[in-house]
């Protein structure tokens, strides 16, 4: 299979499960307290209990369902996203952009990195959900969320930029030719 199908089939089930993971998260809210963003980003033990006090018994349930489904969205957005970046790079390479081509080497793997973050706070917070993991997984989870966060944010920066750089390639007719200074 083409990394073009490959691409599409991750889109369209990373969009999907997206839609599930946002499902949930106003099934949470609606609970009481904030959404599961809230529990990713409480930092501490004591707020983590006060969230999921606030959720009851339904809301829990719907966060441990969310952070289950999220592992399979954290393989499509990190595999979608790693495979965008690595096409941008190889692009960029065929076309002279330097500066995109280096960055390149390295920023398409911050979505797989991503994806790793994801999983462990999903662990972490299960772990909370259940009663476990003491005064650390709180915190844990917090510092991976935090990384997490940050580096898909980058990713898909670099995604959407070298996106941008092919639609504009072939909006202006064509593919690009000469190399300028400083790319």
């Amino acid at each position: 299979m083409s990394r073009k199908r490959i691409l599409i089939v991750l889109g369209f089930a990373t969009v999907a499960l997206d839609a599930v993971v946002l499902a949930l998260d106003h099934w949470i809210s609606r609970a009481g307290g904030p959404g599961i963003l809230g529990l990713e980003l409480a930092g501490s033990r004591k707020q983590a209990q006060r969230i999921m006090a606030e959720w009851g018994a339904d809301g829990r349930a719907a966060a441990r369902l969310s952070l289950q489904i999220d592992y399979a969205f954290l393989l499509c957005y990190g595999a979608f996203f790693t495979l965008a970046g690595l096409a941008v790079r190889d692009w960029s390479r065929a076309q002279g952009r330097r500066w995109m081509a280096s960055m390149g080497v390295f920023v398409p793997w911050f979505a797989a990195a991503a994806a790793v973050f994801d999983a462990c706070e999903d662990a972490l917070l299960l772990l909370v959900l259940a009663g476990h993991g003491g005064d650390a997984a709180p915190i844990v989870a917090t510092v991976c969320a935090s990384l997490k966060f940050a580096l898909i944010a980058i990713a898909i920066a670099y995604a959407l930029v070298g996106g941008l750089l092919w639609v504009r390639s072939r909006v202006r007719g064509g593919e690009r030719v000469a190399v300028r200074a400083g790319e």
